[in-house]
């Protein structure tokens, strides 16, 4: 869990809130004014909300750069105001307004592991993978995949988890997130893509009948346990 510090004009309609409270994020809210800047509590992480003013948003971002609060700078922005942002507002990352829980806490992650110097880049290594969580990118065999951010987020979910079967449900619920709307048909689509460009190693991702999907490790990670004295 994080100490997150929300700036926003309307706490009330603050559309990442409840996904953060959710997610068991401790979170303090503000008014997103720079006079409030002077006593804000120390945080893990700082949230501006741009949704209705990306002008005065722009000024707090660069003002909170320098007014000594540490650690990661995020925004909420509706996906019109992403055209606005840039450099020079000085942040760490965007949350989109219609992001669900599991995107927005893989973001503030990132983010926080990025601000940690001494921290090692997350990586799991499998049956020919790397996939590098910091970065967001996988390999196999040495060679990038070309991955779009949900089929990235399927497969390191599922490598993290190998041999365990999921449901296309926990799936949904897991990597598109409790408010995501669309049918476990979506699961099934990025599985059929992620396997295209597994190529010859598109079996690590099993089909288990009538239950759902799992991560299978290649035999040859699987080593045989020594027979004990007797």
């Amino acid at each position: 869990m994080a100490q997150l510090l929300v700036l926003t004009s309307s706490p009330a309609e603050a559309p990442v809130l409840p996904a953060l409270e959710l997610l068991g994020h401790r979170v303090r809210t503000i008014p997103a004014q720079p006079a409030e800047l002077v006593t804000a509590p120390d945080a893990d992480a700082v949230i501006v909300d741009a949704r209705t003013d990306l002008v005065a948003a722009k000024s707090l971002c660069t003002l909170i750069r320098t007014t000594g609060l540490r650690g990661p700078l995020l925004l909420v922005v509706t996906e019109g105001g992403m055209t606005a942002v840039n450099g020079e507002w000085r942040i760490d990352d965007v949350l989109l307004t219609d992001a669900g829980p599991a995107e927005i806490d893989a973001r503030i992650r990132l983010a926080l592991s990025r601000e940690a110097p001494s921290a090692e880049p997350v990586k799991v290594q499998t049956s020919g993978l790397t996939i590098d969580e910091q970065s967001y990118s996988a390999k196999l065999r040495g060679t990038p995949l070309d991955l779009t951010y949900k089929e990235f987020q399927l497969l390191h979910f599922l490598a993290t988890h190998p041999s365990r079967v999921f449901t296309r449900e926990q799936l949904l619920s897991e990597v598109w997130g409790y408010d995501y709307f669309g049918g476990t048909r979506t699961v099934d689509v990025h599985v059929r893509r992620l396997r295209a460009k597994l190529g010859d190693q598109e079996h690590i991702i099993g089909t288990v009948r009538n239950v759902g999907y799992r991560f299978n490790v290649d035999e040859d990670e699987v080593r045989p346990v020594a027979p004990g004295p007797r």
